[in-house]
């Protein structure tokens, strides 16, 4: 299967390379082309930075540079961040892509961060031969089903929906016992694919399951509280603005519900949705309990004096770390470090790496590319706004 696999990667790299044969391949191929003993190599990192997901651009953006600054040095590459803003707009991400197409330094793209940006920019890039990386995408139909939104170039260092939302309903089910469940999606493809998988999971548990929709834009949700039955446990809201499940999880409790506000990796912000007894995933837990990290994460500490360690930033080192492992090992597989895109993104699914910033070893799955054997952290909101992981 892995040979496969491989295979398959090589065909379409190939197949791209031959569409693109006539007027002026030479001259494009020519242009993608970098010594790594002399150049400086770029890559870019596509993100929100500001907006309502500006909390996790800039987060992940801090470990982007961090991550170059202390890998690329150890590989002896000389690597330099170029940082996009997205500000949640697919279309925004498109223009991005095309910029950074035209930019004949760039060797690889971290992200988009989110889904919809992804399966946007996907064929822009492997139209380009250039591998893109995400640290936080987690639609499942990114990689997976009979129709699959992004190409061979799209890889992610994180688990999926299709993990996560069961992850989320076996919980609910099993450990909280739960009888009655309102679903909320916010009718955009990340919340709806999660918000589904919630659905189908807590269904074959035999929980009593209500769907409920409202719109990207709502910012009041009383009438949508309105008919959580009084009997409810949870209502599981799947969102990519905490401060949209803050106001969700205070409007419960306003209206004097019974039930608690579940939600998704897009809601994990501690600073924004923080209401107790609340629940969030992520796929990423605590990592300064990992000794592997202490180094890591006490350097990132010292260059982010104040900030946080959160959940969406780590992933984004691993990312990076995936970049630079596949850029090094065409580096090292060409005869005189002359590599182009294609060199680099055939190399980025044999990339592995020991004492992984998650924890274990990374690799990727041989069916797609996935982390093999991901999974996500839940948490439960204490008295103090903290987030405690419960399992």
């Amino acid at each position: 299967m892995k040979k496969a696999i491989f295979l398959a990667l090589a065909t379409t790299v190939a197949a791209v390379a031959a569409a693109g044969a006539g007027a002026g391949s030479k001259a494009v191929q020519a242009t993608q082309a970098i010594n790594c003993k002399t150049g400086t190599i770029k890559i870019a990192f596509i993100t929100p930075l500001t907006g309502d997901a500006g909390f996790l651009g800039q987060e992940q953006a801090s470990w982007a540079k961090y991550a170059v600054k202390t890998i690329a040095p150890k590989m002896g590459l000389k690597v330099q961040l170029l940082l996009g803003d997205s500000q949640l707009d697919p279309a925004l991400a498109q223009s991005l892509a095309q910029r950074y197409v035209a930019d004949r330094n760039i060797m690889a793209i971290i992200g988009p961060s989110t889904s919809g940006a992804v399966a946007a920019t996907s064929k822009t890039f492997l139209d380009a031969r250039l591998a893109h990386i995400s640290p936080s995408a987690t639609r499942a139909s990114l990689t997976k089903g009979a129709t699959r939104e992004a190409t061979a170039a799209f890889f992610r260092v994180v688990p999926d929906d299709s993990i996560q939302g069961p992850s989320d309903a076996r919980y609910m089910a099993d450990k909280l016992g739960v009888k009655k469940v309102v679903v909320v999606d916010s009718q955009e493809p990340y919340s709806v694919g999660l918000a589904d998988a919630v659905q189908a999971t807590l269904r074959t548990k035999n929980v009593t399951v209500q769907r409920e929709s409202v719109s990207i834009n709502t910012t009041d949700f009383s009438t949508i509280v309105t008919k959580v039955p009084a009997d409810a446990d949870f209502v599981f809201f799947g969102t990519q603005q905490p401060a949209k499940a803050q106001t969700f999880a205070q409007q419960l409790l306003e209206q004097g519900k019974k039930a608690k506000l579940f939600s998704g990796d897009g809601a994990n912000n501690a600073n924004q949705f923080k209401v107790p007894g609340s629940y969030v995933s992520n796929f990423a837990g605590p990592i300064d309990g990992i000794a592997a990290n202490k180094e890591i994460v006490d350097g990132w500490k010292k260059d982010n004096s104040g900030a946080e360690l959160g959940s969406f930033g780590p992933p984004t080192y691993g990312a990076v770390h995936v970049a630079l492992g596949a850029i090094k090992a065409a580096c090292t597989s060409k005869i005189g470090g002359i590599i182009d895109r294609s060199d680099v993104l055939r190399k980025v699914k044999g990339v592995k790496i020991k004492n992984w910033i998650l924890g274990g070893d990374f690799k990727f799955s041989t069916k797609t590319n996935d982390p093999l054997n991901g999974n996500f952290v839940i948490f439960q909101i204490q008295s103090d706004g903290k987030y405690k992981v419960v399992s």
